[in-house]
């Protein structure tokens, strides 16, 4: 079945190529790639009857690319405005979030119901792929009893139709431990598929320890090994407020510098947060071929600092847009986040006004290009046919002169009306086809008591 859609107001088709008037229609096969095609044209590009398809009318709605989330911790969205977590140092968030997790004991119950919930919430907001950091690994639990929970939120993704990539990550882990896990979970999820991807592309693996605050030169070297030896993506946290305190406090050094020198300064490496950064570490950064992923609704409410995002753009650095977890940005809505991006870019040193298009770049294939992922992100030649239709004819985009801009500018916490991964819808009309949305939010509540 072919999913045709027709009758867009504009198109952002990838990057910044945009189509704001004469809209052509978008053909997404049964395989997900996506083709433009003049209105009537069959799936093979000739006028006529062709293979059966679905005609979704998008008249007064906004085609993008699904949104990527580069950055977010989902067990987290069981633990949200937690007391003792908003305006407070790293320093005191950080054993304050530790406190939950004991309290709650995690597990792998836990981590299919915060999936659930958070790669819904993400679906419900565009976002169809999620980057997901999972930390929170209990203490004592041998690499073999780290699979199921992998397995579990892995299981979350499929269930609800979208796409995941599971970070394993480290967090004061020990470092042979960490690794061992890594190598078990990368076989138990993507065996030997290239780049970590199973093959019909719904989910990914990678790894990475949570920063140089928390995790020594070993994790990184040994975890390093696991993702050359499968050919995985590697992703960590660098230059937050912990960060470089404890960077200078334990090894007199800025994290970047430790990084480099533990070989996590490279084109198969992405940077999250990057809040305080010089301007010869945004040209080291750039040099390396290293991506970033910029998180500003975490990184400001927490009081926790600005990335310089204008600045790594104009370094030629490819920056991504994520929302981190629960326990510090208290929504998984990317889009959002975008417009955060733009409100608060020309305040950062050295910073500068970022546009509307800018912005949508980074939430798709900016987010996508750190996780290797070039099919993901745009609706041009070779997408993965994922896509959202944003509705953009209500009193809230009255007045808007550039639908595109709009999207982003105008109405905060907008929602698509239509969700669609590999050529299929999930969302429809706002609601999730795969899932109970009530459910979901009851089976949370019975496991953690809110």
């Amino acid at each position: 079945m072919t999913l045709r859609i027709t009758g867009a107001r504009a198109m952002l088709v990838g990057a910044e190529e945009v189509l704001r008037d004469h809209v052509p229609e978008v053909l997404l096969g049964p395989n997900g790639v996506s083709r433009v095609v003049a209105p009537g044209a069959r799936a093979d590009g000739s006028a006529g009857e062709g293979e059966p398809e679905e005609v979704l009318d998008a008249t007064g709605c906004v085609l993008t690319p699904g949104l990527v989330n580069a950055h977010h911790h989902l067990l987290q969205s069981a633990f949200r405005t937690l007391p003792g977590t908003r305006g407070v140092p790293m320093a005191a968030w950080l054993p304050r979030m530790a406190a939950a997790y004991a309290d709650a004991v995690v597990d792998e119950e836990l981590v299919g119901l915060a999936a659930r919930v958070g790669l819904a919430e993400g679906l419900l907001c565009g976002v169809t792929t999620v980057a997901d950091h999972h930390l929170t690994w209990p203490a004592g639990m041998s690499p073999e009893q780290t699979v199921p929970l992998a397995r579990a939120a892995a299981a979350a993704a499929d269930e609800l139709g979208g796409r995941l990539v599971f970070v394993r990550g480290s967090a004061r882990d020990d470092p042979e431990t960490a690794a061992h896990s890594a190598d078990l979970i990368a076989e138990a999820l993507v065996a030997e598929a290239p780049g970590g991807v199973r093959a019909d592309g719904r989910l990914q693996v990678a790894l990475g320890p949570a920063g140089v605050h928390s995790d020594a030169e070993a994790t990184f070297r040994l975890m390093g090994e696991v993702a050359d030896r499968r050919g995985l993506r590697r992703r960590t946290q660098a230059n937050e407020q912990v960060d470089v305190a404890i960077a200078a406090e334990r090894h007199g050094r800025r994290p970047l510098e430790l990084l480099e020198d533990w070989g996590w300064l490279a084109p198969d490496v992405t940077l999250a947060h990057l809040c305080g950064v010089t301007a010869e570490e945004i040209a080291r950064i750039a040099s390396s071929g290293a991506t970033a992923t910029h998180a500003p609704g975490c990184d400001l409410p927490m009081g926790w600092g600005v990335a310089p995002v204008g600045a790594l753009r104009d370094a030629g650095i490819t920056v991504g847009l994520g929302t981190s977890g629960g326990g510090s940005n208290d929504a998984g809505h990317l889009l959002a986040d975008a417009r955060l991006a733009m409100q608060v870019s020309p305040l950062a040193p050295a910073g500068r006004s970022l546009s509307a298009v800018e912005a949508l770049e980074m939430a798709t294939v900016g987010s996508a290009a750190g996780l290797g992922r070039p099919e993901l992100g745009h609706l041009g030649p070779g997408s993965a046919g994922d896509a959202c239709l944003w509705d953009v004819s209500g009193v809230a985009d009255a007045g808007v002169a550039d639908p595109v801009a709009g999207l982003v500018w105008a109405a905060p916490g907008r929602r698509p009306r239509h969700v669609i991964v590999g050529g299929r819808l999930v969302v429809r009309d706002y609601r999730l086809l795969h899932a109970d949305e009530t459910a979901l939010v009851a089976a949370l509540r019975a496991r953690v008591g809110r």
